[in-house]
Parts: C-alpha cells; sequence; structure tokens
C-alpha cells in the first residue's frame, strides 16, 4: 500500500495576516518535499473565545499614554468613525483575497476541532501532527487552548516545530497547563531563545531554536506564488509595514531616508492607504522584492528582507 503518510498542521488560523499565512505555506511545502501529505486543521477555539476588553481596562490603558499617544489614537477614531463603510469594505476585500490565496495554497480541513470536539476517527487518519510555526503558544492569541499543544493525539505523534510564545515570560495562571502540556511533546522544538528559556524554566527540556518555516523555502519558490498589486508604484519607493499604521517616532526617519534617496513612501497594512491595503500574501512578497528599502516591525517582514536581499530597518 503506497499510501501517502498524513500529516495535520496545527497553527493560527485567519484571513488577516501575511506572515502567519506564508509561514502555514512554508511548512506545508516543505513537510511535502518529504513525501507527507500535509493538510492545516483549523482550531476553532481561535474563533469563539476572543476576549473583549472591559470598559475599565481601556480607560486604564488610555491613561499609560502620553498626551500625543492620546490624541493621535483620538483623531484615529474620529477617523474610523468618518469612513466607516469605506473600512467595513476594505477588511471584506482584504479577507477574501486572503481566503482566495489560501484556498489556492493552503490545504485545509473541511472539519474544525476545538477542545471540546475531537473527532477521533478522523484524528486516526493522521500519522502525525505538527504544531507551529508562529505565535501559537502566545496565551493571548491561543486563549490557553490544548489543540495547539497536540494534546488530542497520542504522544508520538505530537510533534513542534519553531513554535513561538512571542512573550519573554508566561503569566502565573498558565504555567501549570503549559508544563504539563509541553512535557508530553514527542519531538520539541522553537523558534527563539527566549522560548527554549521557558521550556526549560518549566519543563527542563531542552528544546532545539529553530528557523522559522518561511526560511526553508527559496528565493525562487517566494517569487513563484508572489503577485504584483494593481497600485504598485512604478518608480523606485520605500515601503513600510507596522502591525497597526506607522509609529510617529518613525515618521521623520522615514520621511529624510525617502527625500534623500527620492522614493515614493508605501506603507503596506495602513488601512488609510486603501489599495495597498486591499492587498494579500502575494502581493506583499512582490512588495518586499521591489522595494529600495523597507522598514518593519514584523518579524515576517525582516526575514523575507533577508531572503530577497534588501536594505532594511527593523
Amino acid at each position: 500500500d503506497m499510501k501517502l503518510r498524513k500529516i495535520g498542521i496545527l497553527t493560527l488560523n485567519g484571513y488577516f495576516n501575511y506572515g502567519n499565512r506564508l509561514q502555514n505555506y512554508a511548512l506545508q511545502e516543505t513537510l511535502r518535499t518529504m513525501g507527507f501529505e500535509v493538510e492545516t486543521v483549523i482550531n476553532e477555539d481561535l474563533f469563539n473565545r476572543g476576549r473583549k476588553f472591559t470598559f475599565y481596562e481601556r480607560m486604564s490603558n488610555l491613561m499609560k499614554k502620553s498626551p500625543v499617544d492620546i490624541f493621535n489614537r483620538f483623531s484615529y477614531k474620529m477617523w474610523t468613525i468618518r469612513n466607516r463603510e469605506e473600512i467595513i469594505k476594505s477588511e471584506e476585500i482584504r479577507t477574501n483575497i486572503f481566503k482566495k490565496f489560501t484556498l489556492n495554497y493552503i490545504k485545509e480541513t473541511n472539519f474544525t476541532i476545538s477542545d471540546d470536539t475531537i473527532l477521533e476517527e478522523i484524528m486516526d487518519d493522521y500519522d502525525f501532527f505538527v504544531t507551529g510555526s508562529d505565535q501559537v503558544w502566545n496565551p493571548s492569541y491561543n486563549y490557553g487552548s490544548s489543540v495547539f499543544f497536540l494534546n488530542f493525539a497520542p504522544k508520538h505523534k505530537r510533534i513542534a516545530y519553531a513554535p513561538s510564545f512571542g512573550v519573554s515570560e508566561i503569566k502565573e495562571e498558565y504555567k501549570g497547563n503549559y508544563k504539563k502540556w509541553i512535557s508530553n511533546m514527542h519531538r520539541l522544538s522553537v523558534r527563539e531563545d527566549d522560548g527554549a528559556k521557558i521550556i526549560k524554566e518549566l519543563t527542563g527540556r531542552d528544546a532545539k531554536v529553530l528557523v522559522d518555516p518561511t526560511l526553508l523555502l527559496t528565493r525562487e519558490k517566494w517569487l513563484s506564488i508572489s503577485k504584483q498589486a494593481s497600485n504598485k508604484p512604478k518608480g523606485k519607493y520605500l515601503l513600510t509595514y507596522f502591525l497597526g499604521g506607522v509609529p510617529d517616532i518613525h515618521k521623520k526617519q522615514i520621511n529624510n531616508i525617502a527625500n534623500n534617496n527620492e522614493l515614493e513612501v508605501v506603507n503596506l497594512g495602513d488601512i488609510k492607504e486603501k489599495e495597498t491595503y486591499r492587498t494579500g500574501p502575494s502581493e506583499f512578497l512582490d512588495y518586499i522584492n521591489s522595494c529600495s528599502i523597507f522598514c518593519t516591525d514584523s518579524f515576517h517582514g525582516a526575514v523575507f528582507s533577508i531572503l530577497f536581499e534588501k536594505p532594511f530597518i527593523a
């Protein structure tokens, strides 16, 4: 029986973050070239547990900010209120582009699992499960879901490939579970040195620090799934990608670089730049590959700058 052995990937599922989609694709492709059939299993816990901040928490967060920050926050809020329709439309278009990318390049399961529903008979189909990469072990993202620790699978099927905690320490309330769950991993690796330290402290185990899956594919492979955005500048440009818009403290420096080198500025992921915002992972790759210099606070932004040999400031 020459049936391919099968691997299920558990990672953050969502249709909004470039790095997330691209690392999922990279892990899938890497495992495929090793001769496995690969599917990404959808974890429903992610969609059901999103936590809303209370009014009190929102206010106390605001009080910690400087007057300038508060003013900017307020004017942005006013802008979002004035442009509500447009924003809803932008989010919808962008989400659809991300879904289409996923449909084309990532094989997702047509069933979902969660802490409460594990489909035993389906799960037996898989020879291994791989959790990672991305911040699957960040408590703020996984809401303490045990699914990302592959608790539902027999121990010999549990593999962690370069998951990230996204934080340098785990809150007390999660430590007990994390200790138990990570101790039960069959094969254990992690994305950052900080992560290896957390694992050592919690479980005494030595976890290998491995590269993000996006670094396992060649530049050529990435460019084969890249796509030019319709409004990409004809001339040279400086590209920015900051999660949540360009921070004010960097604006002056960015404009100086742009002016001194006669570059147009393109801000990726800024909802105010409508056309640029309405792009998916394929365009993200092309934008980086074609820019003159890239300014970013995104981990995957830095990774792709290195892959495409672009000057960048992180």
